[in-house]
């Protein structure tokens, strides 16, 4: 009896080995081979793909740029990135600005805080709330708003600053901020070595501001930091003569007590 030689199945890879036998799958017995020439794939990019960045039209790349800019961009770095000189640049922001515009589109090019950014179009913002904010609201408290006020007119400011000018703490208000990034710290007084804070550039973002100096001109009956901490020094003093004076006077004392309070 002949000994059957072992069965191959078709499909594995490399040469059949001594003894092996390959079973075909198609009906009249052909026999097929393993491919061991692979073809290579030519080099470069496939037909019809997408030319190199720097091939690119500059209105292109600067919108595919901006499209995924989270902040403000200023014109030499979009200059510096896409290899561009910066007039040309500022001249094709403009342009789109302008072109965006005209034909209504629901976002617009939008230069603030020294740069430019994609906006959704002031007319579009209820459609836009609906859907950001769907049903809440996340506003400022109205302590916030008023710190946030006297930070943007008096900065760099410290805290006390702040609170002498509210009349209350601004301690938590003023980490609220911060945590926003609408506020941030720059550098310390030299007198009292009190942290100094200011706005940030995302402040000038969300107030589509270009700069402080476009901030509103504040009302003339508005007190001064200065005349508003003199005051609470002063109120201080003499609220403190007074308890002294309620007390009554010390041993040995008696005279002087009487000297405080009638020079107050």
């Amino acid at each position: 009896m002949t000994e059957r030689p072992a069965r191959r199945s078709l499909g594995l890879p490399g040469a059949p080995r001594p003894g092996e036998w390959q079973e075909s799958a198609y009906p009249d017995g052909v026999r097929v081979e393993p491919v061991e020439r692979v073809l290579a794939l030519p080099d470069g990019p496939p037909p019809g793909g997408a030319p190199a960045s720097g091939e690119l039209p500059l209105r292109a790349a600067l919108e595919a740029v901006l499209m995924v800019a989270d902040e403000p961009v200023a014109e030499p770095r979009l200059a510096a990135v896409l290899d561009a000189p910066v007039d040309e640049v500022a001249a094709v922001l403009r342009e789109l600005a302008g072109e965006y515009t005209a034909q209504g589109r629901g976002f617009e090019l939008r230069q603030v805080a020294g740069g430019w950014r994609f906006y959704s179009r002031a007319a579009c913002s209820a459609a836009v709330e609906r859907f950001v904010l769907d049903g809440q609201q996340a506003r400022l408290t109205q302590a916030a708003l008023e710190t946030l006020a006297v930070v943007a007119y008096r900065q760099p400011v410290s805290r006390g600053r702040v609170s002498a000018v509210r009349g209350v703490n601004c301690d938590g208000v003023m980490r609220t901020l911060v945590q926003r990034g609408l506020v941030e710290e720059a550098g310390t007084e030299p007198e009292t070595g009190a942290i100094l804070y200011r706005t940030t550039n995302y402040f000038l973002e969300r107030m589509g501001l270009r700069g402080l100096d476009e901030l509103p001109e504040l009302a003339p009956f508005l007190p001064e930091v200065d005349d508003v901490e003199a005051e609470s020094l002063e109120g201080t003093m003499i609220a403190q003569a007074v308890a002294a004076a309620q007390e009554g006077p010390r041993p040995n004392q008696a005279d002087q007590t009487d000297i405080d309070v009638r020079t107050f």
